[in-house]
């Protein structure tokens, strides 16, 4: 039976959520990314490393195109989501980021209580209509943060009262609360101590049951950890994707290499 749930589980992880191909961006005259090619599994935690301002962040941005909001920005190639063109103009950016959830390094809740935090994506794109359809969107975000028996006493209560650590993983309630496909996080646990980095971590393992999870991480352990499939970014180019395990253990790029055993970076 548990080689069945096996071979079942490799099935889904094998299904391709995201596909990127020859994207480039531009800031003003800079080239930040240079002809990234790269299939982004679906029920996957995929992580994205390498040195401070390789392109990592960049592309991960490109995937719910947050690179809108910044005017010197131009980004070039094609990237799909489940075989849609994202950067199409029949595309509404508002409708892809409740399909593209995101997470940032630092905590950012609302100033509003921990209830609105989470009903906020919900109620912007209609998805309750009555207030118990929302008091169940809500528990359910929630409890999909591994943050609800600490805050269902509260919910009225501000959300940036919480310590640094329920503030991120209410700010992950927030992104699952309009039932994305893709959750993308930068840097989720940078700015959190190891007892909370350890809970997001945990968190992040149970999320992949359901999403498409993308982490950028500047913690290679935090890579090896929690993802099943690494990219290696350096000066703009996507240089190596594998297993996380194959990338650590056995890397194809003596760049890849010369980084994870810390000669660059």
């Amino acid at each position: 039976m548990n080689d069945m749930r096996k071979i079942e589980r490799d099935a889904k992880m094998a299904e391709t959520k995201i596909t990127a191909r020859n994207v480039n961006v531009f800031y003003g005259e800079t080239h930040a990314i240079r002809d990234v090619n790269v299939d982004i599994a679906d029920k996957t935690v995929t992580a994205f490393i390498g040195p401070s301002g390789c392109g990592k962040s960049t592309f991960l941005r490109c995937i719910n195109r947050m690179n809108d909001t910044i005017d010197i920005c131009r980004v070039t190639g094609d990237i799909q989501l489940d075989g849609t063109d994202i950067y199409a103009t029949s595309v509404d950016p508002v409708q892809l980021r409740a399909q593209v959830g995101m997470v940032f390094q630092k905590p950012n809740p609302f100033p509003k209580s921990i209830y609105d935090n989470v009903a906020y994506g919900p109620r912007i794109h209609g998805l309750a209509r009555t207030k118990s359809d929302m008091d169940e969107i809500v528990e359910r975000a929630l409890r999909r943060g591994a943050i609800w028996d600490e805050v269902k006493d509260r919910l009225d209560q501000p959300g940036t009262g919480l310590s640094g650590g329920q503030q991120q993983r209410l700010c992950i309630a927030r992104a699952v609360a309009t039932e994305p496909e893709v959750l993308l996080m930068d840097e989720p646990c940078s700015a959190l101590d190891p007892i909370a980095t350890a809970q997001v971590e945990e968190l992040i393992d149970e999320l992949r049951q359901d999403y498409s999870v993308v982490i950028v991480t500047h913690s290679m352990q935090q890579a090896a950890r929690v993802s099943q499939k690494t990219a290696f970014f350096h000066l703009g180019h996507l240089v190596e994707f594998n297993d996380t395990d194959e990338i650590f253990t056995n890397p194809k790029d003596p760049r890849t290499e010369s980084y994870i055993t810390g000669r660059i970076g």
